[in-house]
C-alpha cells in the first residue's frame, strides 16, 4: 500500500529550480533511500516532504502517517549543561510518554539507562545520533525520515546505525526514508532507491537501478566512478 505519492514535485528559490519534476512512491514497510551528489536537492526534498517550504506538484501522505524526523545536524550547543535524559523529557512531556517507554526506546537503539545521566556533549557521535533517533521515536511515528544518518561516522559506526534502523523496522513496523551518501549501504539495506541530481535520474530496486550508467549520470564522469558487484557489494571510486 502506498503511504506516500509524489508527483511532478518542483522546488524553486528566487525563480531557479533546485528540484524539478520528481516522481516516486513509497510503500508501507519500505526501506527507501535517496542518493545524489552534494547540492543535488536531497535535503530540499526532505524539507518539501515535511511541508516546511513552498513547492509545486503533489505530495500525498496517507492520512494515518505519523512522521519522526532525524536531521543531518542538530543546531544546538552540545556543551549546554543538560543531560540526555533532560533532552528526551522535553518531548516526552508533550506526548505524555512515561520513563518506562523511554527506557524501552533506549534499549532499541542500544543506549542504556546510565546514558540518561550523561551530558549531551559527552556522548560519542554514534551515541548522539542514536539519541536523536530516540527523540524522533517519541510519539510513536510509523514513518522515520533520516537526513544522512551516518554523516561523519567511521564504517563501524555506519554499520551500527543501519543495523539499528533495520531492527527498528522489524520491531516497530516502521517505514524508513533516508538520505545516504553510502551507495554500498544503500545497495545492501534499501529495497528502493531514488537517484536525483536536481532532476530525477532513476527510481527502483537498487539491484536494478544502481547501474554504472545511472551512477555516472548522477555523479558525473569526472568522479572516475566505477561500478561492479563483488560478494554483494557495490564499489565506487
Amino acid at each position: 500500500m502506498h503511504i506516500l505519492d509524489v508527483k511532478n514535485l518542483t522546488v524553486a528559490f528566487n525563480g531557479i529550480n533546485v528540484l524539478e519534476n520528481i516522481n516516486f512512491s513509497v510503500n508501507e514497510g519500505d526501506s527507501f533511500a535517496i542518493i545524489g551528489p552534494n547540492g543535488s536537492g536531497k535535503t530540499v526534498l526532505f524539507r518539501a516532504l515535511l511541508n516546511t517550504l513552498p513547492y509545486s506538484g503533489e505530495i500525498n501522505w496517507d492520512s494515518h502517517v505519523k512522521i519522526g524526523y532525524v536531521p543531518q545536524r542538530l543546531y544546538i550547543e552540545r556543551d549546554l549543561p543538560f543531560t540526555l535524559g533532560e533532552f528526551l523529557k522535553t518531548k516526552a512531556k508533550i506526548f505524555g510518554i512515561s520513563q518506562k517507554h523511554i527506557d524501552e526506546l533506549l534499549d532499541l537503539v542500544n543506549l542504556s539507562k546510565l546514558d540518561l545521566a550523561r551530558p549531551l556533549g559527552k556522548l560519542s557521535i554514534g551515541q548522539f545520533q542514536r539519541a536523536l533517533i530516540t527523540f524522533a521515536l517519541i510519539g510513536n511515528p510509523n514513518v522515520l525520515l533520516f537526513d544522512e544518518p551516518t554523516a561523519s561516522m567511521d564504517p563501524a559506526g555506519e554499520e551500527q546505525i543501519y543495523d539499528t534502523l533495520h531492527k527498528l523496522q522489524d520491531r516497530k513496523n516502521l517505514t524508513v526514508i533516508l538520505v545516504s551518501h553510502d551507495i554500498n549501504m544503500v545497495y545492501k539495506k534499501a529495497n528502493k532507491v531514488l537517484c536525483i541530481n536536481k532532476r530525477q535520474v532513476c527510481f527502483g530496486a537498487p539491484h536494478a537501478t544502481l547501474t554504472a550508467e545511472n551512477l555516472e549520470k548522477i555523479f558525473g564522469g569526472h568522479h572516475k566512478l566505477y561500478h561492479h558487484i563483488h560478494n554483494g557489494n557495490i564499489h565506487t571510486k
